[in-house]
Protein backbone atom coordinates (compact mmCIF):
# COMPACT_ATOMS: atom_id res chain seq x y z
CA UNK A 1 0.00 0.00 0.00
CA UNK A 2 1.24 3.31 -0.75
CA UNK A 3 1.74 5.44 2.35
CA UNK A 4 2.74 8.58 0.45
CA UNK A 5 4.96 10.27 -3.02
CA UNK A 6 7.27 12.91 -3.15
CA UNK A 7 8.96 14.97 -6.23
CA UNK A 8 10.92 17.29 -5.76
CA UNK A 9 12.92 19.80 -9.07
CA UNK A 10 15.93 21.68 -7.76
CA UNK A 11 17.60 24.80 -9.92
CA UNK A 12 21.09 23.24 -10.47
CA UNK A 13 22.94 26.69 -11.56
CA UNK A 14 21.31 28.33 -8.11
CA UNK A 15 21.96 25.43 -6.05
CA UNK A 16 25.49 25.68 -6.99
CA UNK A 17 25.60 29.53 -5.72
CA UNK A 18 23.79 28.76 -2.58
CA UNK A 19 26.55 25.86 -2.22
CA UNK A 20 29.25 29.06 -2.91
CA UNK A 21 27.91 31.32 -0.54
CA UNK A 22 27.43 28.96 2.28
CA UNK A 23 29.83 26.18 1.69
CA UNK A 24 28.52 24.93 5.55
CA UNK A 25 25.96 23.74 3.87
CA UNK A 26 27.75 20.62 2.52
CA UNK A 27 28.42 18.75 5.98
CA UNK A 28 25.04 20.00 6.69
CA UNK A 29 23.12 18.50 3.89
CA UNK A 30 24.75 15.90 3.00
CA UNK A 31 26.83 12.64 4.62
CA UNK A 32 30.52 12.29 3.94
CA UNK A 33 30.64 9.96 1.60
CA UNK A 34 27.84 12.54 -0.80
CA UNK A 35 30.27 15.02 -0.53
CA UNK A 36 32.66 14.60 -3.04
CA UNK A 37 30.39 14.21 -5.60
CA UNK A 38 30.00 16.70 -8.86
CA UNK A 39 27.19 19.47 -8.22
CA UNK A 40 24.39 17.86 -10.43
CA UNK A 41 24.65 15.11 -8.60
CA UNK A 42 24.05 16.76 -5.18
CA UNK A 43 21.56 18.69 -6.52
CA UNK A 44 19.89 15.05 -7.16
CA UNK A 45 20.55 13.61 -4.11
CA UNK A 46 19.35 16.99 -2.22
CA UNK A 47 16.46 16.87 -4.48
CA UNK A 48 15.80 13.29 -3.59
CA UNK A 49 16.16 14.38 0.56
CA UNK A 50 13.21 16.79 -0.24
CA UNK A 51 11.28 14.54 -2.13
CA UNK A 52 11.36 11.77 0.84
CA UNK A 53 10.11 14.79 3.59
CA UNK A 54 7.33 14.96 1.34
CA UNK A 55 6.55 11.63 1.19
CA UNK A 56 6.47 11.16 4.77
CA UNK A 57 4.60 13.85 5.25
CA UNK A 58 6.77 16.13 6.91
CA UNK A 59 10.37 16.38 8.84
CA UNK A 60 9.60 15.02 12.11
CA UNK A 61 12.39 13.21 13.46
CA UNK A 62 14.41 13.27 9.81
CA UNK A 63 17.75 14.63 9.84
CA UNK A 64 19.40 15.47 6.37
CA UNK A 65 22.69 13.92 7.01
CA UNK A 66 21.00 10.52 8.39
CA UNK A 67 19.52 10.36 4.69
CA UNK A 68 22.16 9.09 2.25
CA UNK A 69 21.51 8.19 -1.18
CA UNK A 70 23.81 5.39 -2.66
CA UNK A 71 24.21 4.10 -6.01
CA UNK A 72 24.72 0.01 -7.06
CA UNK A 73 27.34 -0.22 -9.55
CA UNK A 74 24.87 0.18 -12.53
CA UNK A 75 24.23 3.28 -11.12
CA UNK A 76 20.41 2.63 -9.58
CA UNK A 77 20.06 4.78 -6.22
CA UNK A 78 18.97 3.79 -2.86
CA UNK A 79 18.47 5.22 0.11
CA UNK A 80 20.47 4.41 3.33
CA UNK A 81 19.11 6.02 6.29
CA UNK A 82 20.38 5.87 10.06
CA UNK A 83 19.68 6.72 13.79
CA UNK A 84 16.58 8.92 14.61
CA UNK A 85 15.54 8.96 10.32
CA UNK A 86 15.39 5.19 10.17
CA UNK A 87 13.00 5.13 12.53
CA UNK A 88 10.84 7.65 11.95
CA UNK A 89 10.28 5.99 8.38
CA UNK A 90 10.08 2.91 10.67
CA UNK A 91 7.50 4.31 12.98
CA UNK A 92 5.33 5.29 9.49
CA UNK A 93 5.09 1.86 8.96
CA UNK A 94 7.09 2.35 5.53
CA UNK A 95 8.69 -1.13 4.47
CA UNK A 96 9.67 -0.07 0.61
CA UNK A 97 11.12 3.55 -0.26
CA UNK A 98 11.26 3.58 -4.75
CA UNK A 99 13.76 6.08 -5.76
CA UNK A 100 14.35 7.97 -9.40
CA UNK A 101 17.02 10.21 -9.38
CA UNK A 102 17.78 12.92 -12.90
CA UNK A 103 19.31 15.91 -14.07
CA UNK A 104 19.71 17.16 -17.20
CA UNK A 105 19.43 20.94 -18.64
CA UNK A 106 20.36 22.48 -15.55
CA UNK A 107 18.05 20.87 -13.26
CA UNK A 108 17.50 17.78 -10.93
CA UNK A 109 14.81 16.05 -10.18
CA UNK A 110 13.77 13.18 -7.78
CA UNK A 111 10.78 10.97 -7.27
CA UNK A 112 9.85 8.69 -4.06
CA UNK A 113 7.37 6.14 -3.61
CA UNK A 114 6.71 5.08 0.24
CA UNK A 115 4.87 2.11 0.69
CA UNK A 116 3.84 -0.46 3.66
CA UNK A 117 3.35 -4.03 3.22
CA UNK A 118 0.05 -3.96 4.26
CA UNK A 119 -2.39 -4.71 1.11
CA UNK A 120 -5.09 -2.37 0.71
CA UNK A 121 -8.75 -4.46 0.37
CA UNK A 122 -9.64 -5.22 -3.21
CA UNK A 123 -12.43 -2.72 -4.00
CA UNK A 124 -16.18 -3.68 -4.97
CA UNK A 125 -16.03 -5.96 -7.58
CA UNK A 126 -13.25 -8.54 -6.32
CA UNK A 127 -10.56 -6.59 -8.20
CA UNK A 128 -6.77 -6.81 -6.68
CA UNK A 129 -5.56 -3.52 -5.79
CA UNK A 130 -3.12 -1.98 -8.55
CA UNK A 131 0.11 -3.12 -8.86
CA UNK A 132 -1.05 -6.68 -7.35
CA UNK A 133 -0.34 -9.77 -10.09
CA UNK A 134 1.86 -11.15 -12.76
CA UNK A 135 3.12 -8.10 -13.70
CA UNK A 136 3.51 -6.47 -10.30
CA UNK A 137 6.89 -5.05 -9.68
CA UNK A 138 6.65 -6.68 -6.38
CA UNK A 139 6.18 -10.09 -7.30
CA UNK A 140 8.17 -12.63 -5.58
CA UNK A 141 10.15 -13.86 -8.64
CA UNK A 142 11.38 -10.35 -9.00
CA UNK A 143 12.07 -8.63 -6.17
CA UNK A 144 13.45 -10.02 -2.16
CA UNK A 145 11.64 -9.57 0.72
CA UNK A 146 10.91 -5.80 1.72
CA UNK A 147 13.21 -6.80 4.85
CA UNK A 148 16.11 -8.81 3.29
CA UNK A 149 19.31 -6.67 3.14
CA UNK A 150 18.18 -3.58 4.55
CA UNK A 151 20.46 -0.95 4.27
CA UNK A 152 20.06 0.96 7.68
CA UNK A 153 22.25 1.64 10.29
CA UNK A 154 20.67 2.43 13.85
CA UNK A 155 17.07 2.86 14.29
CA UNK A 156 16.14 0.02 12.89
CA UNK A 157 12.97 -1.84 14.29
CA UNK A 158 13.42 -5.70 15.60
CA UNK A 159 12.31 -7.21 12.63
CA UNK A 160 15.36 -5.44 10.63
CA UNK A 161 13.43 -2.41 9.70
CA UNK A 162 12.35 -0.71 6.36
CA UNK A 163 14.31 -2.00 3.46
CA UNK A 164 15.31 0.94 1.03
CA UNK A 165 14.38 -0.23 -1.82
CA UNK A 166 17.02 0.13 -5.16
CA UNK A 167 14.35 0.98 -7.62
CA UNK A 168 15.27 3.84 -10.44
CA UNK A 169 18.25 5.17 -12.35
CA UNK A 170 20.57 8.77 -11.62
CA UNK A 171 21.23 9.84 -15.71
CA UNK A 172 24.00 11.79 -16.63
Amino acid sequence: MIIGTGIDLVDIPRFERTVARTPRLMQRLFAPSEQALRLPSLAARYAAKEALIKALGGSDGVHWTEIEIASEPSGRPYFVLSGSTAAAVAERGITTLHLSLTHDAGLASAYVVAESRESAAAPAGGSAPAGAGAGSVDAPSERPSPLADAHLSGGADPAGGPRQDRAGEERA
